[in-house]
């Protein structure tokens, strides 16, 4: 590349492709917070192994790069003008002599645990969606198997101090979610997620029943009063974090896990939230990537309650009441064997797009009303009752005491 030069020997540069990548991503994780957007730019520029280079010092850089950095930052709708690549090496250069990305990775592995990296069987797909705030890695603690596809995933969030209503909802949804083989995410700490953890742990059969997201290393479970729990998800599930061992659980670093969380679940449901709640930037995180957000309704007198009536105002979160609403926006309606769906196709050739929405936003066992088809399918009132009349008399639906289900057989 024209626009680098070396300054020195870097240690990365004689390894292999693969090492290199790692090592430099360690590194990386080390050298910058989370979220920083300059430094994740400069390792979509230049691949993570040369933006170590140019971190370090080890690399010398030209005009080309900083355009490079510009153009990315702009595209990911940050500013069109920055501080330039000399004070942000200013800015890393204090914790340059404290990496050893190395002696991380050997505490991974003598915690059985591992890096994974973008490319890597068990890196989560759906991380992309983040765009350029995709994390440079993931510390991962825990069963050595890939999440389940994002249909699968449901994040539950909510209070530190839940009340008893909260503590009941969340391990109810949990422990159901996971009897259906849904994986539930969520953050690690008192309150809702350590209920969340809980719930799908009991209800939990093969795969990864939970996944733990931590603000701070993995190396610690925290908090300390979760240990026991945050342990048993790591045996059973897995306890992840994007910040290397060691690393404190800031205030800062709580924030940006949220975008994590929301990333990896299809729904994030708020189960109890006050009116500023840490559980809100989850869901906004959530609805700014394209992921369903989903709330609890709960007392009017409630203070617990408020952040969710909030979100139901504001138009941003549907409600929900039962697990079989929240696979429903999962878009896991029912479960059929590949021959069935092959049998199907025939019978659904003849249907209209509007009609196919609708068809797979009926529950197979419960009975769905007009007006929540229409939050589910997207649909207004009008084309839900006219799609309804159709699939009824191709049947395909069927209808009772006014409510609807899909036909057994469909």
């Amino acid at each position: 590349m024209t626009d680098i030069e070396s300054k020195g020997s870097n240690p990365v540069a004689a390894m292999g492709m693969q090492d290199k990548e790692r090592i430099a991503r360690a590194a990386l994780a080390r050298l910058m917070e989370p979220q920083d957007s300059v430094g994740l730019a400069l390792v979509r520029a230049l691949g993570a192994v040369d933006a170590l280079g140019v971190a370090t010092g080890e690399l010398a850089t030209g005009p080309t790069v900083e355009q490079e950095v510009s153009a990315l930052l702009v595209e990911a709708g940050g500013p069109s003008t920055w501080v330039g690549l000399p004070a942000t090496l200013r800015r890393w250069a204090p914790r340059v002599g404290d990496l050893a990305p190395e002696r991380d990775l050997e505490t991974m592995r003598r915690l059985g645990g591992r890096l994974i990296i973008p490319g890597d069987e068990l890196w989560p797909e759906q991380l992309e969606d983040l765009g350029l705030q995709e994390p440079l890695c993931l510390w991962w603690r825990g069963q050595e198997q890939p999440l389940p596809p994002l249909g699968r995933t449901i994040a539950l969030v909510g209070s530190r101090d839940s009340t008893s209503y909260g503590a009941s909802v969340t391990g109810d949804f949990a422990y159901g979610l996971a009897q259906r083989g849904y994986a539930v995410i969520s953050g690690g700490a008192y309150g809702i997620d350590a209920h969340a953890h809980r719930g799908a742990l009991s209800g939990g059969g093969a795969g990864l029943p939970t996944i733990a997201v931590m603000a701070g290393g993995v190396d610690r479970f925290y908090p300390s009063g979760n240990e026991d729990l945050l342990r048993a998800v790591a045996t059973q599930g897995a306890v992840i974090s994007e910040v290397p061992p060691g690393s404190a659980p800031t205030r800062y670093r709580f924030l940006q896990r949220n975008r994590i969380i929301a990333a990896l679940a299809s729904v994030t449901v708020v189960v109890e939230a006050r009116w500023r709640s840490g559980a809100l930037n989850t869901a906004h995180h959530a609805e700014s990537i394209g992921r369903v957000v989903a709330t609890v309704p709960g007392s009017i007198h409630s203070a617990n309650s408020a952040g969710c009536h909030r979100l139901l105002r504001d138009g941003g979160a549907v409600c929900v009441t039962d697990v079989g609403e929240i696979a429903e926006l999962a878009g896991a309606i029912g479960e059929s064997t590949s021959e069935e769906k092959s049998a199907d196709t025939s019978v659904h050739d003849g249907l209209s797009l509007e009609d196919l929405i609708l068809l797979d936003a009926l529950p197979l066992r419960s009975t769905s009303s007009v007006e929540k088809l229409t939050v589910v399918a997207g649909l207004s009132p009008d084309a839900v009752r006219a799609g309804l009349g159709r699939l009824g008399l191709m049947g395909l639906a069927s209808s009772e005491r006014g409510a609807w289900k899909r036909a057994k057989n469909t």
